[in-house]
């Protein structure tokens, strides 16, 4: 399980030593400070997930370093200032600067502990607030009560126990960011936060530094490796990243620590990977995306997402709980689907997978109407094409978006050639040999007749 990591800033040793005791023995993991420049030293070396700050110092001020800390990080850790000989103005400034809470000496432990476990809390929940608000994800868990939804479930309980890497593949939409979260959620990093980066919008030197954060002459810029500590860092589009970031990746998994861009010192590794990707395993091993030492450190615990085409059964509760959704977050209509229109949902390929249909049923409910959704409104909704699959994501990236179009579009031509490569090849303009290379790398069979 992850300790959180805390950093006791004070002159006076022994209020330093009764701290460190008390909160060792409540499970938390603990350094000390005597002064501003060792606070400083301590905190360049490793990020704490809070910081206990005495305000009257020798060397410099706690409401100085406070300053210094607010202005060099955007979401910084919880500061709990701490003081005997406090006054109104210093106080006001603290809270002004960002400061969690102010304690007095001689400090109450019952109440240091209550604040401490407290600000962790609100920490964590802050970080949980902001992922809701950037992203709007509704799904907190895999949903469907068909084998697959129930198989999703199942596997992520299971590999939510070990604290090895995952790796989750599957098409574009097939909702590996919500089992992400979701084996986040069932292990013992639960409590700690949730961070999440694509490495498809970053490249080069900017990956390094913003997974594993850099050390410059101002002083430290966190990566995500430190904002993460504690709890599970989600690295999707993982076959993107630079050839650089992938070695160092991997040096941080093979040793457990990892050292920042231009950083001196190492850093411990308190944070679990789960990487995603929308290629298959066999890609990502065989076909150059990763190194294949990487790829074996992060295949440990492979999981496969189905689209959800081979989902028909869950289709019914999906519709639904997106419709409830856009009714209780976004204030539409609530509209039901009639069973005209789920057996028409059933008829539909999802090229664009769970993010299509999530985006399907906003459409239905934004044009209005008291009454269920009719097979004419999901026929018009989907642009009336009974054949031709629909709904590329065009917010992903442009191989997985090529990727898609490919995958629909061979589909399409080998149902309409009844699965004759031969005839597809034709169709399609290309070599044999390679329209069969194309099928494999997609995880596609058509038959070898004509």
């Amino acid at each position: 399980m992850s300790t959180p990591y805390i950093l006791v800033v004070d002159d006076e040793p022994d209020i330093r030593e009764l701290v460190r005791d008390i909160l060792t023995d409540e499970g938390f993991e603990v350094n000390t400070a005597a002064s501003g420049a060792e606070a400083r030293a301590s905190r360049q070396r490793r990020r704490p997930g809070l910081i206990l700050l005495d305000i009257w110092m020798p060397d410099v001020d706690g409401i100085t370093l406070l300053r210094e800390w607010a202005a060099e990080e955007a979401e910084p850790p919880p500061v709990i200032m701490i003081s005997g000989h406090a006054t109104v103005e210093s106080a006001v400034e603290a809270t002004r600067l960002g400061a969690w809470d102010f304690l007095e000496k001689p400090l109450s432990l019952a109440k240091l502990l209550l604040t401490v476990r407290r600000a962790l809390e609100a920490a964590s929940l802050r970080h949980e607030n902001q992922r809701l608000r950037r992203y709007g994800e509704p799904l907190e868990e895999p949903v469907g009560r068909g084998s697959a939804g129930e198989a999703l479930r199942e596997e992520g309980r299971r590999v939510a126990a070990v604290e090895a890497p995952v790796l989750l593949t599957g098409e574009p939409g097939t909702g590996k960011r919500t089992l992400a979260r979701y084996i986040h959620g069932q292990g013992p990093r639960a409590a700690g936060p949730f961070v999440e980066i694509s490495a498809a919008t970053v490249g080069g030197a900017t990956a390094a530094e913003t997974i594993f954060g850099r050390e410059t002459a101002e002083g430290p810029h966190y990566g995500l490796l430190e904002r993460a500590a504690g709890g599970t860092l989600f690295l999707a589009h993982v076959d993107e990243l630079s050839a650089d970031a992938q070695a160092q990746l991997l040096a941080a998994l093979e040793t457990g620590r990892f050292r920042r861009v231009d950083g001196q010192g190492e850093q411990p590794l308190n944070v679990r990977i789960i990487a995603g990707s929308q290629l298959g395993e066999h890609d990502l091993a065989r076909g150059g995306y990763l190194r294949r030492d990487l790829y074996d450190h992060l295949a440990g615990l492979p999981l496969h997402l189905p689209p959800l085409r081979e989902r028909a059964e869950d289709l019914p509760e999906l519709t639904a709980f997106f419709a409830d959704h856009m009714a209780a977050v976004e204030g539409l209509p609530f509209r039901e689907f009639d069973v005209a229109a789920q057996n028409r949902l059933r008829q539909h390929p999802w090229p664009g997978n769970l993010r299509e249909l999530r985006n399907l049923v906003q459409r239905l409910a934004i044009a209005g109407g008291e009454t269920a959704v009719t097979a004419a409104e999901v026929e018009a909704a989907l642009g009336g094409e009974t054949n031709t699959p629909t709904g590329i994501d065009f917010d992903q990236p442009l191989r997985a978006a090529r990727e898609a179009f490919e995958r629909a579009y061979l589909e399409h031509h080998l149902k309409q050639q009844g699965g004759r490569v031969g005839e597809v090849a034709r169709v399609a303009g290309l070599e044999r040999t390679h329209l069969y290379r194309k099928l494999r790398a997609l995880g596609l069979q058509g038959s070898r007749k004509g």
